[in-house]
């Protein structure tokens, strides 16, 4: 699929409230439009946000904190694909940006997996990261996050 990838504004909130809602992690974390669009606000406000743009719509996004990880380390804090378009290498892309724009500042990269969530634990397997810890009760009781790292190729 042709998408560009661009920083994120506050016109493309209504899409990405969108995709983040019809995600397991919106569903569990960000149930009403309230709660997520104040949420991406944030993001958008602190220009944050990169969006996936096929030209007609924002179809996904990542919120990229540049020392969210131990204030030393990037953290990937949110990626979303609208429901529709999963599968199609859209949410690739997406990692594959946040990953060139963060380790062109940092040696590693970390985000967090809760465990309702395995589909998102076997992206990322996939693209290369690891799992270094896990965290229970970290956002809800009852709920374990999985710290995963991914560093940078020195080749």
């Amino acid at each position: 699929m042709a998408i560009s990838i661009i920083q994120g504004t506050s016109e493309h909130l209504d899409d990405c409230v969108e995709a983040l809602q019809h995600s397991t992690l919106g569903q569990e974390y960000f149930p009403t439009q309230e709660l997520a669009s104040s949420a991406l606000y944030q993001g958008f406000t602190n220009e944050e946000i990169w969006v996936a743009h096929d030209y007609e719509k924002c179809v996904g996004f990542y919120w990229l904190l540049p020392q969210g990880a131990f204030h030393s380390f990037p953290y990937l804090h949110i990626l979303a694909v609208r429901q529709q378009l999963r599968g199609q290498g859209v949410g690739s892309q997406l990692l594959n940006d946040f990953e060139r724009r963060a380790f062109a500042e940092a040696s590693k990269v970390f985000l967090v997996v809760a465990d309702f969530n395995p589909r998102a634990r076997q992206f990322y397997r996939l693209h290369g990261y690891r799992e270094v810890g896990v965290i229970p009760d970290l956002y809800r009781p009852g709920i374990t996050e999985h710290l995963m790292m991914k560093e940078r190729n020195i080749s």
